[in-house]
């Protein structure tokens, strides 16, 4: 059997799933206990609709338990295990590229003039210290946390450190060249 690769969506509810069967409003609940979408993006209105997509690729099963207000409980099959193990393994050992938009901005570098380009450099400075320090603030606020949880916070600050860094050399360096 070939393992498909999911969509980051799809890899955090089947995740989420392993761990335990769930219904919909449960994983969103540990959703946001967990600060997940921190790191991801996943709205309350797409689990269920991405729950579905897992359950027709035989990845998840579901059961609605007796009641009439019962939820429908979903739980891993056999090939969705084998799919979390290939994909997380996958995840943590390969690097996978990413786009931000400020790359894109800096190719268009010269379409701007001198000052515009300077104070959007010195806003985005300010934008990445004020995220830092509301993501240090949320891992303060949401102790005790897993120890994977909490590295997934670090890592994003930790990436954020690295772009204010960045940011502010990028900043000092054009403020001293002259206008081309």
């Amino acid at each position: 059997m070939s393992i498909e690769e999911l969509t980051d969506a799809e890899f955090l509810l089947l995740g989420l799933v392993s761990e335990m069967p769930r219904h919909g409003y449960e994983l969103e609940q540990v959703i946001e206990e967990r600060g997940m979408r921190e790191w991801t993006s996943i709205g309350f209105s797409s689990i269920y609709f991405v729950l579905g997509k897992l359950e027709k690729k035989g990845l998840i099963a579901s059961k609605k338990p007796a009641g009439a207000k019962a939820r429908k409980v979903f739980s891993m099959t056999n090939a969705g295990r084998q799919t979390l193990v290939a994909q997380t393994l996958a995840a943590i050992r390969d690097i996978r590229p990413t786009y931000p938009s400020v790359l894109l901005g800096m190719a268009h570098w010269p379409i701007l003039e001198r000052s515009q380009a300077l104070d959007a450099l010195r806003a985005r400075a300010d934008a990445v210290k004020g995220e830092i320090t509301r993501l240090e603030n949320t891992l303060f606020a949401r102790q005790p946390l897993p120890d994977f949880v909490e590295a997934l916070f670090e890592y994003s600050i930790g990436q954020l450190k690295a772009e204010a860094e960045w940011t502010q050399k990028t900043l000092e360096y054009m403020e001293t060249k002259p206008w081309a």
